[in-house]
């Protein structure tokens, strides 16, 4: 595979509204980086299932890219959600597990405990890349319905004893840290007592598990760069100081009484997917626009019957609806992103964001494979990554039919007979 020339990207000839002079500056070197650094490892890992090295993993902290959101004081880049999605498209059109990664750090996840002095350590940590972590929310039975988790966190004195199993846990092995959405627990003599559901903290070696923790790697058809573990909690015991709290990330300061008695877990957990779904969209059109410019590519490369098959019109307008589509898919999660910068409510929004942007990806890079014939169904070619990639896109944070919920019942509260 043969990496594409580095094109700067270029502003609209009418501005658009969220377009500044320091967003295309980012927007430029995120492209450069992906393009030169990113998917020539790609390229040749992801055929073999390989985890991202940790060569790259550097390079992407020495870019500043698992501290987007956190402030410059914090040693971050500063920026908002904006930013963090239009970074998130660039490295996701080179290889979507890079996009995923810097995710599991932000300084928003795995940093929120009680001691404020501990909780700047961490994410300062978090924005350099030495604290990238693995979140542990889906269960065996339990998918979109994160309020009927079963996996138990019960106090047995200044510790947490977490027993339950968790599925679809991706980079738990190399993280630094598992955050566990668990029922928290109080002990009551012969029993314990659900209190409500909250987040452990499970500090880790990187490349092994604590003892009362196992794990069986998932073989996936795609979404490679790192590895996706079932995980077995056996009376893992965890300090309870590793508590995690419902508090926007950075702020340090310490507990109030209120916060510090909260079983909002769910809450916050759910205020969460609203960014981690419009950032879901921004990789979805990132993998679309691979698709695209791979196959404009392919088709004024190939010839059949005397004439590259761009000059036929079919095609023509086959690759002109998918570049219509995945141009209406970024200015919409743009627009969701912008909401959640101006702290805007917007739940009904990141779920239509989602839900056109994953669709759009997977019915686009299908049609990728179509473009390129009977090569677009080999691994000597892209297009068939970017499909594989896509196709999860409509299924985590939330399938498209968990977001058709969502979207609906905004539309159409249910009446009390429903």
């Amino acid at each position: 595979m043969t990496a594409p020339t580095f094109r700067e990207p270029k502003p609209p000839v009418v501005a658009a509204p969220y377009w500044t002079e320091e967003r295309a500056a980012v927007q430029a070197e995120a492209r450069r980086f992906a393009t030169e650094e990113i998917l020539p490892v790609a390229d040749e890992l992801d055929p073999q299932k390989a985890e991202i090295p940790r060569s790259l993993l550097e390079r992407l902290a020495k870019q500043g890219y698992f501290g987007i959101t956190v402030s410059t004081e914090l040693g971050g880049m500063g920026l908002g959600v904006f930013e963090y999605c239009m970074i998130s498209e660039e490295l996701a059109r080179a290889w979507m597990s890079t996009a995923s990664i810097i995710v599991r750090a932000q300084g928003a996840m795995g940093v929120n405990v009680a001691d404020p002095q501990r909780r700047r350590a961490l994410i300062e940590r978090s924005a350099q890349g030495e604290w990238i972590g693995a979140a542990a929310l889906s269960e065996p039975d339990v998918g979109s319905d994160l309020a009927a988790v079963r996996t138990r966190a019960v106090l047995d004195g200044d510790e947490y004893v977490i027993t339950g199993e968790k599925r679809w846990c991706g980079n738990a092995l190399a993280a630094d840290f598992i955050q566990v959405f668990c029922r928290l627990a109080d002990p009551e003599p012969g029993q314990s007592r659900a209190v409500g559901l909250g987040s452990i903290l499970v500090e880790k070696e990187r490349g092994s598990f604590p003892e009362g923790l196992t794990g069986t790697p998932i073989d996936k058809i795609g979404y490679h760069g790192f590895v996706t573990w079932n995980l077995t909690f056996d009376g893992l015991r965890v300090p309870a100081a590793n508590r995690v709290y419902p508090k926007p990330a950075g702020d340090l300061t310490p507990l109030t009484e209120t916060e510090a008695v909260s079983t909002a877990g769910f809450k916050a957990v759910e205020a969460e997917l609203n960014t981690a779904r419009v950032q879901t969209a921004a990789r979805a059109v990132g993998l679309a626009r691979g698709a695209v410019e791979d196959s404009l590519a392919y088709l004024q490369r190939r010839e059949q019957f005397g004439r590259p098959i761009a000059d036929f019109q079919y095609l023509r307008f086959l690759i002109a609806e998918m570049a219509a589509r995945v141009e209406q898919a970024r200015a919409f999660y743009q627009q969701v992103a912008h909401m959640i910068d101006a702290g805007l409510p917007c739940e009904r929004e990141a779920a239509m964001a989602k839900l056109t942007a994953s669709e759009m990806a997977a019915e686009v890079t299908a049609q990728a494979i179509q473009l390129h014939g009977g090569n677009g169904y080999t691994t000597e070619h892209r297009a068939e990554r970017y499909w594989r990639d896509a196709r999860l896109t409509t299924i985590f944070e939330g399938t498209s039919e968990i977001q058709r919920k969502i979207i609906a019942d905004r539309l159409l509260p249910k009446s009390p007979l429903g």
